[in-house]
């Protein structure tokens, strides 16, 4: 990529560390491809840059060898003879006689926890160098990165040892729809907003995913080349990210994960499907999925009241895992073999259902996108999330795709829907009886609003049954300009 699109608000906040006059320990963490080291080498542009990566946890890779792929990198960016440090505190002291005062100097660590995760004594150094050393050097702006978060967030952000030290936190996201469609136009892919998102369904907002895609291939052949042909970038990527994460401990995280494939849950439905036993333990492997960015949990509210309820619902909100585990893994044998083709020619089986899944995915990961299109005001949002009505013996169950409270006791009902063809009335009818199973407070108003891709029919059109008609193709290519 030799181009940087988005991360606009990240770099105002990296900036504003050069006002504090003094030494900066920022944190940036984020799932892998999400451009965190690529972010630090934009905010880096016309200052001194030191970046050093550790190495991938592999048989062998020991202790020693993080420091001397530590000192081999400092060496080779400095310009000096190469040297081997037999402690952490050496390297970090030796790193501090090449920071100069006063001179704007960026430090990255990248792949921390790649570093530090075998050697007990690598976090004890790193602190006692920061207050020592690096912290009396003005101008220096110290970044610690890294894709495993539970490892981040328990031996940095949650120490003791850390505290007061750190002045800025970055968790980087996707890039928001209209920035990824910037980034595919930018790239050179002239399909329609159609194309782009059947690519940005499959992909979700990832720089590096969206690096990959052929600007000369259709929608469907960039799909196939990435996750369906036999030697595709794309085909052990999960296992990757999965291994990074929890090594060889992650049985119970994909167990969820594989309930969540098909929608939405509680906590407590998770356990029920799963036969876990009560307790804290699917607590703990819940918050790890989510601080991985795997999952996303989404609050239950009282209407009436406006206030966060206890229970969450649970959804599988990283889009390219929910299509690879759903639609890729349990081909994997035969895309092994090249022998599944069907995917080259977008004849998935119930592609428009698959793309309706992954769409919802893709819109609730974009919040403020779809404010601006429902041109509401942020501040009049009381809460916003997807929204499950359990029925019971006075009412009916229902669940929208988003539903929206504002100060105004109005209630947006809002519906995906991913389809080529026109909607027809019939859509109406089903948002009908969705809005009439609600049960809401007296005085309170519903307003249904639809955002779709292949159009409405005129009646559809001429209706006022709908607060809101948003057509993604029109908004998407305008917006991303």
């Amino acid at each position: 990529m030799d181009f940087f699109i988005g991360r606009t608000e990240e770099l105002k906040r990296l900036n504003r560390l050069k006002r504090l006059k003094k030494a900066s320990l920022a944190v940036i963490k984020g799932r892998r491809r999400i451009g965190k080291s690529t972010l630090v080498k934009e905010f880096a542009k016309g200052k001194k840059l030191i970046s050093l990566s550790g190495n991938p946890p592999a048989p062998g890779v020991t202790e020693q060898k993080q420091r001397d792929e530590f000192a081999d990198q400092l060496c080779v960016q400095l310009g000096l003879p190469r040297m081997t440090f037999s402690t952490w505190s050496d390297a970090f002291r030796f790193l501090s006689l090449h920071i100069k005062e006063n001179e704007e100097t960026v430090v990255l660590f990248d792949k921390i926890s790649w570093m530090g995760e075998r050697d007990p004594n690598f976090l004890g150094s790193l602190k006692t160098w920061w207050d020592q050393y690096a912290s009396e050097k003005k101008g220096l702006i110290l970044i610690l990165c890294g894709s495993i978060s539970t490892w981040i967030e328990e031996n940095i952000l949650c120490s003791t040892g850390f505290v007061g030290r750190i002045s800025l936190v970055i968790h980087l996201m996707s890039l928001s729809l209209p920035e990824s469609v910037r980034f595919l136009r930018k790239k050179g892919f002239k399909g329609s907003i159609y194309e782009i998102l059947k690519i940005l369904s499959v992909t979700g907002g990832i720089p590096w995913y969206l690096d990959l895609i052929d600007p000369q291939a259709s929608a469907d052949e960039n799909i196939y080349e990435l996750c369906f042909e036999p030697a595709s970038q794309l085909i052990n990527e999960f296992q990757t990210i999965f291994h990074d994460l929890f090594d060889h401990k992650g049985g119970a995280h994909r167990q969820i994960l594989q309930v969540l494939i098909e929608g939405m849950k509680t906590q407590q439905e998770i356990r029920e499907l799963l036969t876990f036993k009560e307790g804290g333990t699917i607590s703990q492997y819940l918050k790890q999925l989510v601080s991985a960015g795997f999952i996303s949990e989404h609050y239950q509210w009282s209407l009436k009241q406006a206030t966060i309820g206890k229970q969450k619902l649970y959804r599988l909100s990283d889009c390219f895992i929910r299509f690879h585990l759903k639609y890729v893994e349990p081909y994997r044998d035969l895309i092994q073999q090249g022998l599944y083709k069907k995917a080259a020619k977008g004849q998935l089986p119930g592609w428009d259902t698959i793309m309706g899944f992954q769409l919802e995915s893709l819109l609730l990961c974009n919040r403020e996108f779809l404010f601006q299109a429902l041109k509401i005001d942020p501040d009049v949002v009381v809460c916003d999330n997807p929204f499950l009505q359990k029925p019971t013996t006075r009412k009916k169950g229902c669940q929208i795709d988003y539903l929206i409270q504002t100060k105004l006791n109005t209630l947006l009902i809002c519906e995906f829907k991913f389809r080529r063809n026109e909607l027809t009335t019939s859509i109406i009818k089903e948002m009908q009886e969705k809005c009439d199973a609600l049960q809401i407070p007296r005085g309170f108003g519903k307003a249904p609003a639809l955002f779709h891709i292949g159009g409405v029919s005129p009646k559809v059109e001429e209706s006022s049954f709908f607060y809101r008609l948003i057509d993604l193709r029109e908004l998407l290519e305008d917006t991303s300009k």
